[in-house]
């Protein structure tokens, strides 16, 4: 478990370790809804393909909670498999760019979100570098709204690179990027990078 103290006495310690995401995730949902700006027609579909991806084999998650219990960032992810669907619908962008080898042995991040008001604290790299650093795989990818954002500079501090970008989800209105980074990640300077406003799939 690791313990991030607030930044003021106003502000709660937050807890980051285990959680069972598959119990928890209407609260998880709601933090991603806030994080991401979801409605709740779409959380309803994510519901399903958080629960669906949480049944594959090595699948794991991390929550972050205040000391009351309140779930306010989380995380999960599992090694990748070409036969999953993100995979077959980002492969043909990463053969474009002769990348698509880094769907093979990599640990994918599925989603990492963390509530705005508890942003900005570390909480997020805490959460991927945590999950990741338990990883067997040698590497880990990741698709990202592909935009300037909090979210890729804190992907690009830990090492994360552009493996493909403007990717294309059907359904989702704005393009991704593909991101690929070795393990363990990268551990940034303090003050480098920022906190994801939202994840991919």
């Amino acid at each position: 478990m690791l313990s991030i103290p607030g930044d003021d006495p106003r502000t709660p310690d937050v807890q980051v370790g285990p959680v069972d995401l598959a119990a928890r995730v209407n609260e998880a949902l709601d933090v991603q809804a806030l994080a991401f700006g979801l409605s709740r027609d779409e959380i309803d579909v994510r519901r399903h393909i958080v629960l669906r991806h949480l049944m594959y084999p090595g699948s794991r998650a991390l929550g972050a909670t205040t000391a009351s219990g309140r779930l306010v960032g989380f995380v999960y992810g599992l090694p990748n498999d070409r036969g999953h669907w993100w995979s077959t619908v980002v492969e043909p962008y990463l053969r474009r760019t002769g990348s698509d080898g880094w769907l093979d042995h990599s640990f994918v991040i599925t989603e990492l979100h963390v509530h705005p008001e508890f942003q900005a604290r570390g909480i997020g790299r805490a959460l991927i570098t945590t999950l990741t650093d338990s990883a067997a795989e040698p590497r880990s990818i990741l698709s990202a709204i592909d935009i300037e954002s909090p979210a890729r500079r804190l992907y690009r501090a830990l090492g994360y690179e552009d493996l493909a970008r403007q990717v294309l989800f059907p359904s989702a209105p704005r393009p991704y990027a593909v991101m690929g980074a070795p393990l363990p990640l990268r551990r940034p300077a303090p003050g480098d990078g920022g906190e994801p406003s939202g994840g991919d799939r």
